[in-house]
């Protein structure tokens, strides 16, 4: 399988399309199908209790070419209301899974929810991300919306927050017109940790990125 090696110094305009609630074995390879159509990369942000023999596949596939993985937590649940000792079980037992797989460790986490605490701040040691979002948990939100409110935000350093949960074909669909209308607007597609390299910002504790540029509290 080809790995996309993406030379971010040729755009003038870079964005970094994400997935959470993954893997599984028929949105996920979609989405993985959809990137390699377009030859760009994306950043899957994992719930570790959705990792399975089969699931893990799928992640090895989105490795292959290129793309990164991060952590989106254990079991999607509100970790705002967990105590210390139980965010960093959390996160251990999520990232491990991933490093079982990848053999790196996420360098991202996504809150579920975009719900964060000090707690959470205090005692997870990875930069927090959220991103500009189409809606694109609620099936009602069809695909043209989805393109729609994406490409009618979208800026230069921005996180694109998409799902690739079970039964989610419409982002899907609204991929193939995402990706190559963005690429005419001269955007080149990156891993969150590229962004935030060809910025050249060092993320900091107690923001939550929806863009690499960003400098105020979420």
């Amino acid at each position: 399988m080809e790995k996309y090696n993406i030379d971010y110094t040729k755009y003038d305009k870079l964005a970094a399309l994400t997935f959470d609630d993954g893997p599984n074995t028929t949105i996920t390879p979609l989405v993985i199908d959809m990137l390699k159509k377009y030859k760009v990369v994306g950043s899957f942000f994992l719930v570790g209790n959705c990792i399975t023999e089969q699931s893990a596949q799928m992640v090895r596939d989105a490795r292959a070419i290129g793309c990164e993985i991060g952590n989106h937590s254990l079991a999607h649940a509100d970790m705002a209301k967990m105590s210390a000792d139980e965010v960093k079980r959390d996160i251990a037992e999520t990232s491990r899974k991933i490093a079982d797989i990848t053999g790196i460790s996420p360098a991202f986490f996504r809150p579920p929810y975009i719900s964060v605490s000090d707690t959470m701040f205090e005692n997870i040691d990875i930069p927090f991300i959220a991103g500009i979002g189409a809606n694109d948990w609620d099936p009602e939100v069809s695909a043209e919306e989805r393109v729609r409110l994406i490409l009618d935000r979208v800026k230069d350093g921005d996180i694109i927050l998409l799902h690739d949960m079970e039964n989610n074909y419409a982002t899907v669909e609204a991929l193939d017109s995402i990706i190559p209308q963005m690429l005419k607007q001269g955007y080149g597609f990156v891993t969150v940790s590229e962004l935030f390299k060809a910025k050249g910002v060092e993320p900091k504790r107690g923001i939550v990125y929806s863009n690499a540029l960003q400098t105020s509290v979420y």
